[in-house]
């Protein structure tokens, strides 16, 4: 980046005596600019491509991944998403991969009152991680067809990895709630990113990043996809507890520029996707046209009657041994997944027919790609949002839910 534009970008505004911060936007302070040109919303091209070694590519019809939460994702859950042109990823420090009968254990997590659940989480999670789950869980999704996508810690990664790899996973994520090439620990061993891309025989995708530089380093490393986001998800508490987070627009924006610097150096195009903070099918469009070549969404599938967390929803760091950093909500059941992603809708906030949004968006401002819809224009506009919307926010209704 030129010095004279970094210099001007990190002026920021003063907070105090000697001390200045940049202004940041979140997808309730930014709308999307109609077009000149509209187009069909039928034709539109929604499609997403994770990158292989081979340069191949993970093909899928729609630029929507499921999160690695136990609430929302299982193996019955993962081979609907597939079905349906999406992929949902299989957190391998799970219950799924803990307990024989997970469905078990997630009926006690859905009846303890609020007082006592993080406890009960804490003491599900010391059970210990099984290989042979591992197994078992990557090839009963594989059986059914779809593309399989796991997630674990970097912790755990080198060792679980590989045994992912072999059963048959297209797709491992690597996945802490702030993630650097450069991790300082005298406690256990840092995960060496670019040797674990290097060996490992298929696409990694890591994160959470929201940095420019950051998204620099983990790219050189070699991985295939960088997740976008601290702290936004619904059930997420670390903007709370740590005071940790850069809002989502800006964070999308950022490392876009940082994707699309690295891909005029190197020719090698590592996509984005933002994780986390969208439950509605505006933030979807809105992360989109920020730069983002794809989303990751927690809460709005765990509506979905085909998630195991009946309703019930909660971050991968509620279960923290030391310091819980998410907390158990309840979001309901409100359709099938298929109605959440392609509708048809039959609720007023937004948050089914995804897909839909995503498409009817690009077409009312031209854009016939994801790439295309990443070039259009954006206002600031904090207003956008209840601008005429009066007796919505008074009865709670459509965009007054929120």
């Amino acid at each position: 980046m030129n010095a004279t534009i970094k210099e001007d970008f990190n002026m920021g505004m003063w907070i105090g005596r000697n001390r200045k911060a940049r202004v940041t936007y979140g997808f309730d302070e930014i709308a999307l600019v109609p077009g000149s040109v509209t187009i069909n919303p039928e034709e539109v091209d929604t499609s997403f491509r994770i990158p292989r070694k081979d340069g191949s590519y993970l093909e899928l019809s729609i630029p929507i991944m499921a999160s690695a939460m136990d609430g929302v994702v299982d193996v019955r859950f993962a081979i609907a998403m597939g079905r349906l042109g999406g992929v949902a990823v299989l957190n391998l420090d799970g219950i799924q991969t803990r307990y024989d009968n997970p469905d078990e254990v997630l009926a006690e997590v859905l009846t303890a009152d609020k007082e006592s659940v993080t406890a009960l989480l804490q003491k599900m999670y010391l059970e210990p991680v099984r290989e042979d789950l591992v197994i078992k869980r990557i090839r009963d999704i594989k059986a059914a067809g779809g593309p399989v996508a796991v997630s674990s810690i970097p912790q755990r990664a080198e060792h679980v990895g590989p045994i992912a790899a072999e059963a048959g996973a297209d797709l491992f994520v690597v996945q802490s709630t702030v993630s650097t090439v450069r991790h300082i620990s005298t406690k256990y061993p840092s995960l060496d990113l670019a040797r674990f891309c290097s060996t490992l025989p298929i696409p990694v995708i890591v994160g959470n990043a929201v940095g420019y530089d950051v998204t620099l380093e983990l790219m050189e490393c070699g991985v295939s996809g960088i997740l976008i986001g601290v702290g936004p998800g619904a059930a997420c508490t670390s903007r709370g507890v740590l005071g940790l987070g850069v809002p989502q627009v800006t964070a999308t924006v950022d490392c876009s520029a940082a994707r699309d610097a690295y891909f005029k150096k190197t020719s090698r195009y590592v996509p984005i996707i933002t994780d986390g903070g969208m439950s509605k099918g505006g933030d979807v469009c809105k992360a989109l046209a920020c730069g983002s070549d794809a989303v990751m969404v927690g809460s709005a599938f765990a509506k979905a009657f085909e998630a195991p967390g009946k309703g019930y929803h909660w971050g991968m760091a509620t279960p923290h041994a030391n310091l819980p950093r998410g907390t158990r909500i309840h979001v309901g059941s409100t359709g099938s997944l298929e109605q959440i992603l392609f509708g048809p809708a039959v609720v007023d906030d937004g948050s089914q027919n995804l897909v839909g949004a995503i498409s009817t968006c690009m077409g009312n401002v031209g854009a016939m790609t994801i790439k295309e819809f990443q070039e259009i224009e954006i206002i600031i506009a904090p207003s956008i949002k209840t601008e005429g919307k009066l007796f919505q926010t008074i009865q709670h209704v459509g965009m007054g839910t929120r």
